[in-house]
Parts: C-alpha cells; sequence; structure tokens
C-alpha cells in the first residue's frame, strides 16, 4: 500500500506542497521531488555533512530529516544562497579564499557557515571549527575552509555597515 502524506514547505522562498511517502527523506525530496541537486548525497549516515541545509534557520543533516517532518517549515539549501544572479559573501568567501577543491563537500559547508554567521557574525577561528566539525571535507585540510569562513564573516560585516550608512545618509 503506497500511502502518501501532504506536505507545505517554503525552500528558498518558494511554497510548496506536495505529497510524499511518509519515510522520504528531506535530502531526496529537495534533489528528486524538486530538483535541487546543490544538495549532496554523500554517506546516509549523518557522518559527512555534504546533505546540510537550513530548517528554520538551523543547520542540520538532511538526510536524518523526514520530508514530512519538514511541513510547514522554511529550508534554505546552497541554491538559496545567491541573490539576483550574484554570489553570497559566503560563496565568494570560498572561492576567494580556495576554501574548495573538489565541491562536493561545499554545499553543508556553506550552509553550515550560513547558521554559523546568523548566530555569530564575528566568530573566532576555533568557533569555526567547532560549527565545521560535523561536515568532512577529503580534499582540502581545513585550513582554507576557515579562511574562507573568516573572509566571509568580514564582507558581511561590510555590507551591513554599508547597509547602516546607508539608511543613515538616508535619513539625514
Amino acid at each position: 500500500m503506497n500511502v502518501e502524506v501532504p506536505i507545505t514547505v517554503t525552500v528558498n522562498g518558494v511554497e510548496y506542497s506536495r505529497h510524499v511517502e511518509p519515510r522520504q527523506l528531506l535530502v531526496h525530496f529537495l534533489r528528486e521531488t524538486l530538483g535541487l541537486t546543490g544538495t549532496h548525497v554523500g554517506c546516509d549516515t549523518s557522518q559527512c555533512g555534504a546533505c546540510t541545509v537550513l530548517l528554520d534557520g538551523e543547520a542540520v543533516k538532511s538526510c536524518t530529516v523526514l520530508a514530512a517532518q519538514a511541513d510547514g517549515s522554511q529550508v534554505t539549501t546552497v541554491e538559496g544562497l545567491e541573490q539576483d544572479g550574484m554570489l553570497h559573501p559566503i560563496q565568494e568567501g570560498f572561492w576567494e579564499k580556495h576554501g574548495l577543491q573538489c565541491g562536493f563537500c561545499t554545499p553543508g559547508m556553506l550552509m553550515v557557515t550560513q547558521a554559523l554567521l546568523n548566530r555569530n557574525p564575528d566568530p573566532s577561528d576555533e568557533e569555526i571549527r567547532e560549527a565545521l566539525e560535523g561536515n568532512l571535507c577529503r580534499c582540502t585540510g581545513y585550513q582554507n575552509i576557515v579562511r574562507a569562513v573568516r573572509r566571509a564573516a568580514e564582507s558581511m560585516q561590510e555590507r551591513h555597515a554599508q547597509v547602516a550608512a546607508a539608511r543613515g545618509e538616508e535619513g539625514a
């Protein structure tokens, strides 16, 4: 018997209503149902972090969440980082500081970085390493990833300051 449950989830700002099998994982819903293949399936055991997305702003490994559990939630995938065709400062940081090589782990690293910088816009290197500890990279040795996160934090702070200054000038 094929029983499906209705869900409504907002992914990268777009609301989707679908019927899913109760056992379907969020990672497979994103990749197979919605065609958002930036979220990678690495290990299916929650060890590698390649499938990390933001679920209501928190970094989660989407291979450990059922799609039905995401009903009513906001999900952000790596595709949701860029805005209006422009790279997000996190993506720019990884590019500028060579925080990726093969790129397989990168979507998960980017999403963990987003969650970290949402809660702590100026993390120490130790805090960056702690945030990244659930994501495995087999290529880089992590030094450039830490540099990339640091650069992203700096860039986001600079942009925030520019926006604040612009708003201050408009009100003067």
